[in-house]
């Protein structure tokens, strides 16, 4: 499935993906996702982009090896260089029906141009209920992470 808005990847999760458990790394989940929301950026966009954070990443179950492993990114909001990404991970075995979500996420995406300046981005309108609510989301998850960062320059001194 890939719209100029969404994007999905799909593939077995082999051997090398796994711990000692046989469960997929977090790690190795963290970098499909990674990549999944990349690409839906990059096709929104139209430009190089590069991460600029991810939100409430959730682990909901274990992927194991020789499960299918679907992950849909979105865009769910955009700011003026900046693109909202929600991602869900899902995982079944191949020879049945039944698909369990294992995990999901929002990543924010900055789009630049060759000389690594933030450039604008095609604005996005959610065109149905639960596009629009996952829009509300991601702009409260924004405004956290705006004032996240104001505490730890004021309270903490960081930068």
């Amino acid at each position: 499935m890939t719209t100029n808005s969404q994007t999905e990847f799909r593939f077995l999760a082999e051997p090398t993906d796994v711990n000692f458990g046989g469960k997929v790394h977090g790690g190795m989940v963290m970098k499909w996702i990674d990549q999944a929301s990349y690409a839906c950026a990059a096709q929104w966009s139209k430009r190089y982009c590069v991460t600029v954070s991810a939100n409430a990443i959730r682990f909901i179950r274990p992927i194991l090896v020789g499960q299918m492993v679907t992950i849909s990114a979105r865009i769910v909001h955009t700011g003026k260089t900046s693109m909202h990404i929600y991602v869900v991970v899902r995982a079944s075995d191949p020879k049945e029906d039944a698909i369990e979500i294992t995990n999901r996420c929002f990543i924010t995406f900055m789009a630049i141009d060759e000389s690594g300046h933030p450039v604008a981005v095609p604005r996005y309108e959610p065109t149905n209920p639960e596009d629009k609510q996952l829009e509300k989301v991601a702009i409260s998850g924004k405004d956290f992470a705006k004032q996240l960062d104001k505490d730890f320059e004021e309270k903490l001194g960081w930068k």
